[in-house]
């Protein structure tokens, strides 16, 4: 199989594939905008705010991270996983809970089968963290189809995707000198963060403390370890990319102080899973599409400076969410509102980018 034939085929199926992807991150954007307070015409979002988490993390991220996998494997099984979390938010968005997330279980168990054979494959460090956070997606899955409270939950939902990028920047991390025992301690902090997922029904206020501590651990990591240190003071789309990084693992920092403060007591949960969710994660989307999306759609992006915009939008407008909101409910919805505008308008700078690398 070539690479060409590796990609995600964009044509009949594979456009079934992405509409699906499309409609759960655009359900699980409108189910957070709802909840922010930001009123939106119909009656048909009551899904999309009860499973906003399930449809972000598991239908829509879930299913990109799995497609990324299947492409890396190069084996039909492989793309069992996508199509299933995929299946999983149309039925999510149509009501069918529990068959959603049967569909969301089925999909994790797949998808850690992927990942074992991705590290038999190649065993390295990178492969195995890429392996338990498949795992961390699986438990998570599991206690969501089994009804346990988001409490349970979304700490697996989380540890699934800051591992899964974890892995992927200790891998690029192969470019540089790194000090000795530096692996060794990021695989404590991650096992630290693994811990602090499992106890949080056992022992709540120690779990959430030792899961913000090993966040903010990890950003400490990424801060000196990544190469991204190194390629912020080149030009063009390095640049752009180390900036996203840097920006995100910030907020990393600050959802992991969050997290710790709010097992404490205060009132601090949207700024825990807001910083991780979007200031963490969506900065390292928007990072790395331009390298990810001709990888595994063949879709090319031509760098274009005006993709620094949408990056400065999303981080100003959670800045205003996570500060000014956390004061004046009113500036909350307004945050979340630059939240979607700001992806939005990352998406329509891609589609610009596309059409000028078609051009080109």
């Amino acid at each position: 199989m070539d690479a060409r034939s590796a990609r995600l085929p964009l044509r009949g199926a594979g456009w079934l594939l992405a509409a699906a992807v499309v409609a759960a991150a655009l359900s699980a954007i409108s189910g957070g905008l709802l909840r922010a307070g930001v009123a939106l015409p119909g009656a048909w979002w009551t899904a999309a705010v009860v499973d906003h988490a399930a449809l972000m993390v598991g239908c829509f991220m879930g299913t990109v991270i799995a497609v990324e996998r299947a492409v890396a494997l190069r084996r039909a099984f492989a793309w069992v996983a996508p199509v299933l979390s995929a299946m999983a938010g149309i039925a999510l968005l149509a009501g069918a809970r529990s068959a959603g997330a049967v569909l969301l279980l089925a999909a994790g168990i797949v998808f850690v089968a992927v990942n074992v054979v991705l590290f038999r494959r190649q065993s390295a460090p990178h492969t195995a963290l890429l392996l338990s956070s498949a795992v961390a997606w699986l438990t998570g899955n599991a206690l969501f189809a089994a009804g346990a409270s988001p409490a349970a939950v979304v700490p697996w939902w989380f540890t699934f995707l800051v591992v899964t990028i974890a892995a992927e920047r200790l891998e690029m991390t192969r470019l540089m000198r790194r000090r000795r025992g530096a692996a060794a301690f990021l695989c404590i902090v991650l096992a630290a963060q693994f811990a602090g997922a499992a106890l949080v029904t056992v022992a709540p206020v120690d779990a959430g403390v030792l899961y913000g501590a090993s966040l903010v651990l990890l950003a400490a990591w990424l801060f000196t370890f990544d190469i991204a240190r190194r390629t912020v003071c080149a030009a063009g789309l390095p640049r752009y990319m180390a900036v996203c990084l840097l920006g995100g693992y910030a907020w990393l920092a600050v959802g992991g102080l969050a997290w710790a403060a709010t097992a404490l007591g205060a009132p601090c949960r949207d700024a825990a899973l807001h910083a991780i969710g979007i200031g963490f994660v969506l900065s390292m989307m928007f990072g790395h599409a331009p390298v990810i999306l001709p990888a595994v759609a063949g879709v090319k992006l031509r760098f274009r400076h005006a993709f620094y915009l949408p990056l400065v939008a999303l981080l100003a407008s959670l800045l205003v969410r996570l500060a000014v909101g956390g004061v004046d409910p009113a500036w909350r919805a307004w945050g979340s509102a630059g939240n979607a505008l700001a992806i939005a308008w990352f998406a329509l700078a891609a589609g610009q980018a596309a059409a000028a690398a078609r051009r080109q």
